[in-house]
């Protein structure tokens, strides 16, 4: 298992869509919300994802293909 840090920025068009729940239940990623923001017209998720390392490439670009901004974060996002 792998284990990345993310940080799911999505446009306005998506923020109704259940994105998170597609990409635990499509592709069976684990996920841990570490902090959010999401307004109606803009969002934005600190998210810890856990699993295979294919699954999770497959699952970071469908996010992409998607519309949503993926970013690594590169430390805890918990102070």
């Amino acid at each position: 298992m792998t284990r990345t840090r993310v940080r799911l920025t999505f446009p306005s068009n998506l923020i109704q869509e259940p994105i998170l729940y597609h990409l635990v239940k499509d592709f069976d990623i684990v996920i841990n919300i570490r902090r959010a923001d999401v307004k109606e017209d803009y969002g934005w998720v600190a998210l810890e994802m856990e699993a295979g390392e294919d699954t999770l490439a497959r699952g970071v670009k469908w996010l992409k293909d998607k519309g949503v901004q993926v970013d690594p974060i590169e430390r805890d996002v918990i102070a």
